[in-house]
């Protein structure tokens, strides 16, 4: 990849009995130096959530860490916005 590549996710997980509506996008942006970053949003559905970017040297280096927090957001439930079920008010 170079670095000007940009790649985004969004994920959300909703859980009605939980009261559990969250959303978590992650993004990789070139920087003004050469870098990369991965800026990490997340929290309630509805609101601006945290944001959170890291940035690295090598873009190989960002997006090895993009795949392992989108790996760990699946794993814990997150699911793409289309997949969230139907008929949920978000």
């Amino acid at each position: 990849m170079t670095h000007c590549d940009t790649h985004s996710t969004e994920l959300r997980r909703i859980d009605p009995e939980r009261n559990m509506a969250r959303f978590y996008l992650l993004a990789i942006q070139p920087t003004l130096f050469g870098g990369v970053s991965l800026i990490r949003n997340w929290g309630r559905i509805g609101t601006s959530g945290q944001v959170k970017v890291e940035t690295y040297d090598r873009p190989d280096d960002a997006h090895r860490a993009y795949r392992r927090l989108e790996r760990v957001k699946r794993r814990r439930g997150y699911v793409d916005p289309h997949q969230v079920g139907c008929g949920l008010a978000v």
